[in-house]
């Protein structure tokens, strides 16, 4: 079986997963516009802060079209981690009994209509 497919121009490219594309006269430029590299950014920090998990995740649902309050989150996220820079997350042993580390998670984002 053969797969037949139909070319169409679309006209000029200006979006590709998600990265702004420029096209001029001598160059080609990608631009992940700067909500989206900031987000971006915050997404790679998640692996070793798990207290931002949520946020990044939430507003990683705006890359597209980021408006004034996903930008206002993520700048208190900014100012969030500068002021936990110096924090740690103590687990203390016990008694003998080991660590016991007790974890509750919501899958559906609190019925969060956005996510």
């Amino acid at each position: 079986m053969v797969a037949h497919f139909r070319m169409s121009d679309l006209g000029a490219l200006s979006y590709y997963i998600g990265i702004e594309v420029k096209q001029g006269k001598e160059a080609l430029t990608l631009d992940a516009t700067l909500y989206r590299s900031i987000v971006g950014g915050l997404s790679y920090l998640v692996h070793m802060r798990l207290d931002i998990v949520f946020t990044v995740g939430y507003v990683s649902h705006f890359m597209e079209d980021p408006q004034e309050d996903h930008w206002a989150m993520v700048k208190r996220l900014l100012r969030y981690i500068k002021g936990m820079v110096d924090q740690v997350i103590v687990f203390p042993k016990t008694n003998g009994s080991g660590l016991r580390l007790t974890v509750f998670s919501d899958a559906d984002m609190a019925g969060d209509i956005n996510g």
